[in-house]
């Protein structure tokens, strides 16, 4: 018998909204989905605003939109999102702790 026990995570989540004309808020929905189409659960979602890049990886994006996310769900939960946002052009990088 196995128990899996939640884990608590912050996510943070670098967005792109580089040509982007519906609001954050519509981003935020979809993270918020798919977190919990994998099974997770969003605890609380910080849309933390806009801030410059320290370091620019290309030329003229100098910063975008950084949103805090709180949530809990198995181990594999992070490795998941991941992967499942991988391919997303609206998602510049995820950072992911267990708090």
């Amino acid at each position: 018998m196995s128990l899996q026990k939640k884990r608590n995570y912050k996510l943070t989540v670098i967005l792109d909204t580089r040509g982007y004309e519906a609001p954050v808020e519509t981003l935020e929905t979809m993270i918020s989905e798919t977190l919990k189409e994998l099974g997770g659960e969003v605890t609380g979602l910080e849309n933390i605003g806009r801030h410059d890049f320290v370091r620019i990886t290309e030329k003229g994006h100098t910063g975008d939109t950084y949103l805090i996310v709180a949530a809990s769900g198995d181990a594999s939960l992070p490795g998941a999102f991941q992967e499942r946002v991988r391919l997303d052009k609206k998602i510049k990088r995820v950072m992911v702790q267990s708090v």
